[in-house]
Parts: structure tokens; sequence; C-alpha cells
């Protein structure tokens, strides 16, 4: 593919690092956009979903082939911004009709220098997926219409680093303190009652938001930030938030800081990468996943209740079952693949779930977590 021109409106290329490509048609921002490839099952919600951080270096195929309906608005906001590297559909962008909608989904791609490629078979290439595992990918949408060399393409696409041993909340969390509504910077921290300290990896609006409908100020900390300072702080609860990248790599980082979290004597909520995260720390081991779990449809059992919950996912890693340490007990479990899907630190108010219970996009049969959360705080 030598300097080819687009054929028939195809104007995008989609590079695998196994060297297949599809042809599509790219709208958004021009240029080269690299990024594990995933596939997500939700039908609704592709703005929570695109915003999402734990979706940084990744491009979300979309199982569903009709985007772009709903167009984009200032509520729908997981983040400040587009996290994905970029996104693949089926059928040409939907055109926005929805009384929320403040503009369209290519101008919000531009908007947000993100990339679209559509007229994509992504039946085709969920079962490539499915198949082979998660792979290193790119988008190429050349400005002038013609495509660059294919060799020197999967030369650019090789030298992009695997998720694998890769450290990414470091790259996406605050970098200062703030109070949730307000996201007010604060410069002087003093001891205050009845607030929730939240550590960010990578946090979602929704699940700030829903621990703000509690009594409590919710107070955001950096990924790094001394958990002995924190402790020393006397917060009411303790959250760890989801994140992007390899949950090893960001603990491996910050190991010491992070193993401080078991002098805590109130309760602690994790979710995603807090989830594995809260593991590690009990020396529990993470491994990357085939394809890993992504979508609004996701059957959980709890182990306790028998229950089976609908919920949002979206990870790669997942707590290992083998070496599984005895001071942690598994609550909750994956009904399509048996994996651990929630854990319980023996002895202790701690506790964690690999799916997204603030349900931003998806079903809310997992928001009973957050009353745990409340409830254990308030028994402390």
């Amino acid at each position: 593919m030598k300097n080819s021109v687009k054929r028939n409106g195809k104007n995008c290329v989609l590079l695998l690092d196994d060297g297949s490509f599809f042809l599509g048609k790219g709208s958004g921002c021009f240029g080269d956009f690299f990024g594990e490839i995933c596939f997500n099952t939700s039908i609704t919600g592709y703005q929570e979903i695109l915003t999402d951080p734990s979706y940084f270096n990744q491009i979300i195929n979309f199982t569903f082939p009709h985007i772009g309906v709903v167009g984009a608005n200032f509520e729908d906001y997981e983040s400040d911004k587009i996290y994905a590297s970029g996104c693949i559909i089926n059928n040409p962008i939907s055109a926005a009709s929805n009384f929320r909608s403040k503009m369209d989904f290519e101008s919000w791609l531009k908007l947000n220098k993100k990339v679209c490629v559509s007229n994509i078979d992504t039946r085709a290439l969920t079962k490539k997926i499915r198949n082979s595992g998660a792979c290193k990918a790119l988008i190429h949408f050349p400005k002038n219409g013609f495509f660059e060399n294919m060799t020197n393409l999967k030369t650019k696409l090789m030298q992009f680093p695997s998720m694998k041993n890769l450290d990414l909340a470091s790259k996406i969390s605050t970098n200062y303190i703030y109070k949730w509504f307000t996201q007010k910077k604060l410069r002087s921290f003093k001891i205050r009652e009845n607030f929730i300290a939240v550590i960010d990896f990578g946090v979602k609006k929704n699940i700030l938001n829903i621990l703000s409908s509690s009594k409590y100020d919710i107070i955001v900390f950096p990924y790094n930030y001394s958990v002995d300072e924190i402790i020393k702080m006397k917060p009411s609860g303790l959250f760890l938030s989801n994140g992007p990248g390899d949950p090893l790599a960001t603990f491996k980082k910050n190991k010491e800081n992070l193993c401080s979290l078991k002098n805590f004597k109130k309760p602690i909520f994790g979710i995603c990468l807090g989830h594995q995260i809260l593991s590690l720390i009990y020396n529990a081991n993470t491994v990357k996943m085939h394809h890993g779990h992504r979508g609004a449809n996701h059957p959980i059992k709890n182990v306790r209740t028998k229950k089976v919950e609908i919920t949002v996912q979206n990870h790669g890693f997942v707590v290992s079952k083998k070496s599984f340490p005895k001071n942690l007990s598994v609550t909750h479990t994956s009904l399509f693949d048996d994996t651990i899907a929630g854990i319980e630190v023996k002895n202790k108010p701690f506790f964690s779930v690999q799916y997204h219970p603030e349900s931003s996009p998806g079903p809310q049969d997992s928001r009973y977590l957050f009353d745990k959360f409340f409830k254990l705080i308030k028994n402390a």
C-alpha cells in the first residue's frame, strides 16, 4: 500500500500488530493514533465510555453499530476529555438527534483531537480479538488522503509500548489535592471531620458524584500522595479509584506507600484498578487477560447472596486465583469465565470489586456497594 490513494471513499487504515489491516472512513482529527485495541459491548453511553480515564491508550471497537445519535453534551463526561485513543464503528456516524445534544459526534471528536474510523466490519474485528487476544493497533488517517508506506506504519506501531508492565495511572492522576464538586485546589489541608479520601488512579466523575451524595466531603488526592499523611488527616473512609494500565506496574512504583493502607482502621472501598491495588497490597497476584471484559451487560454472581448482578466492566487485568492469599475472601465472580470480581479483607472493613457499580453507563444493579461503604463508615 505504498502511497496509495483512498479508494471508494475509504481514507483511513486500521493496522494491527500482526500485520492485518482494515480500510475504513476516517472522521474527527487527522493523524496517527496508537493504542491497545479492545471491544465494548455496550449499546448506550459512548460519551461516558470514551471519557473514562481507564481507556487511556486504548482504541475501542464498538460492537453496537450505531454511534453518534445522542451527539455530545456537557453532562455525560466522566472526565475532562476523551481518554481513549480513538474508536471504531460499523455504520457511518449517526446524525445527532437528542434534546440534550450540544454538538454532533464528529465535532466532539475534533474538539478533543481524536479519531473515529467507520465502515469497518466490527463483527469480524471482534471475533479476531476474541480469538487472538488484545493487541496493539494504529489508526492512520492522513490529511492528504494518501496512505503512508505500510512497512513504515508497522515500524511505528511496534515501537508503541505494550499495556503489560505499563504504569499509566501516574500519567493521568491529579497532581494536587482538591475538593469535589468545587474541584478547588487545596493549598493547605487541615484535619477535618466527615470526609472520604479518594486516591485518584483515574477516577470517574460519577463515582465522585455518588460518594458526595452522602453527608461526607469528598477530598481527592494524587495517586502517590503519602498514605501516612492521609491517615493522619483522619478520613472517615478511603476510596481507591479505577484507572488504566497494568496494576502491578502502578503498585510496584508506589509499593511501600500503598502498603501503608494496611494501617488504616476505617473502611476502604476499591473499584477496578483500586480493587487490583488492594489485592496486591495483601499479596495477591494480577494477570493480563486474553481480551478483557468491557461492556454494560456482564453477569456477576454475588457468592454470598447467590444473586446475579448485570454490571458495567472495563478491565484487561484480573486478580489471579493462583496462590490466592488466605487473608482475602472472594465475594463476587464473573459468570462469563469464573474470574474473581470482588474481594474482602478478612478482619478488616476493606472490600473491592472489579466492575463499575457507579453504572455510568449501564445498569444500577450494584449501586448497593456504595451503601455498604457508607454503612461501614457509619458503624466504624
